[in-house]
């Protein structure tokens, strides 16, 4: 996959915060953006992707570092 359109660095932060940054960066993306979420705390790997289900964003990936990739949906 190609890199993505944003970094979100939350390693170090702990649930929520990963979730409400995300929320707090997707609205001044163009969709079809590609965002990465670098977050080591073991919640993000469900809370993620529940709040991409919630939001109607298409959650991509999963990668190492761990990193997930959510798509911004129009």
């Amino acid at each position: 996959m190609s890199e993505p359109d944003e970094v979100l660095d939350c390693r170090g932060q702990r649930c929520p915060l990963p979730v409400i940054n995300l929320a707090r960066l997707v609205p001044g993306l163009p969709a079809g953006a590609v965002v990465r979420v670098l977050a080591d705390d073991p919640a993000a790997a469900v809370d993620i992707p529940a709040w991409c289900r919630m939001r109607g964003h298409e959650f991509v990936a999963e990668r190492p570092g761990p990193a997930y990739d959510v798509r911004v949906s129009g």
